[in-house]
């Protein structure tokens, strides 16, 4: 395996006396994309403002392409660690053209070189027929390019995008995302961005940690966090669910209203302990034919499927998505099962 491209080892930041993030560590490979997601305020962006210079640490260490960029002892100003960045509110130069914005960083090459790298940029994000509008003739999808083409432009081994979708509308996000992703994929390029958003981070990243009051929950693939997540916190944040009452049997699977099924369960659960397996919507399925039967209590229409909350006989509730042609209404019967072989549980 590659050496890492970037490396946190135990990282504490703070403001004043108030520690704001706890041990945090991770390594990201090269050409990989990742992103911190997590709730307003719980230190995704002083982390990544830390690495990119614009915060001291308080612990631990930070290293970047093979040196050590910030500790307690070291701190490296942001314009020799050689990291480029995307700004949320994009920093644009409004007095210079899209041209001129995107060579910003590019003073020390010849002209020629230059001009072609320019070239080159607008070309990879779409916009080489805007190199002479200015950034208030564009959308907020493509100053959001330009922006990238900027960061990108100087060859950077590290790319960090803070809450880079924000300031537009949920349907450009989603598919603004899967274009940057593209476009850092076809640059080579390591990636780093935070967001709240789950769907952007699903759309854009090949790995992913999801952070709780300043501490790192889980770092692992989308399917990892939304199949396999390791507490209620990230099991909650991440996708939708419901938690049904559940035992432990001997060999470590679990018997609910439902069914029995293996899981994944913490270490040191006794046969018969209580408690809650996690059911994902498409972890069940209707079958006339199944023992339990439940009744329709909710259901949203979500386009291409409908969200349904089914009240199961004890009064529990989960959920499942069904292809929106099957309608079933409020009130009807619905039996269902299990489709899953394996699921997890917390305790009770």
């Amino acid at each position: 395996m590659s050496d890492p491209v970037l490396l946190t080892r135990d990282l504490r930041l703070a403001y004043g006396a108030h520690e704001v993030v706890h041990g945090l560590g991770f390594a990201l490979a090269p050409g990989s994309i990742a992103c911190l997601l997590g709730p307003s305020g719980c230190g995704k962006t002083t982390v990544l403002r830390a690495i990119a210079g614009f915060e001291r640490v308080r612990g631990g260490e930070i290293h970047f392409d093979a040196r050590l960029i910030a500790s307690p002892a070291r701190h490296l100003p942001p314009e020799a660690r050689g990291i480029g960045m995307v700004f949320q509110d994009y920093a644009l130069f409004p007095h210079l053209d899209v041209t001129a914005n995107v060579a910003f960083g590019l003073g020390g090459m010849p002209r020629a070189e230059r001009e072609a790298r320019v070239t080159r940029m607008l070309a990879l994000v779409g916009l080489t027929a805007q190199g002479g509008k200015y950034p208030h003739e564009l959308s907020g999808g493509q100053q959001q390019r330009v922006a990238l083409a900027r960061a990108l432009a100087p060859r950077p081994a590290l790319v960090l995008l803070d809450e880079p979708f924000s300031n537009l509308d949920s349907d450009m996000r989603e598919r603004l995302s899967l274009e940057v992703r593209d476009i850092l994929k076809a640059a080579g390029t390591t990636a780093m961005l935070v967001t709240h958003d789950q769907h952007e981070a699903f759309a854009m990243a090949d790995e992913i940690g999801v952070m709780h009051e300043g501490r790192l929950q889980q770092w692992g693939s989308a399917a990892e966090l939304y199949h396999r997540p390791v507490n209620r916190f990230v099991a909650d944040f991440v996708g939708q669910g419901a938690l049904l009452p559940g035992t432990v049997l001997a060999g470590g699977g679990v018997e609910t209203e439902l069914g029995r099924a293996a899981a994944v369960l913490p270490a040191g659960l006794a046969e018969r302990q209580a408690v809650d397996v996690l059911l994902r919507p498409d972890d069940l399925v209707p079958d006339a034919s199944a023992a339990v039967q439940a009744v329709v209590a909710r259901r949203a229409f979500r386009g291409a499927h409908i969200l349904y909350t089914l009240r199961l006989p004890s009064g529990a509730e989960v959920l499942t998505a069904l292809a929106s042609h099957h309608d079933h209404a409020i009130g009807a019967r619905l039996g269902v099962r299990l489709a899953t072989g394996c699921v997890v549980g917390f305790p009770r």
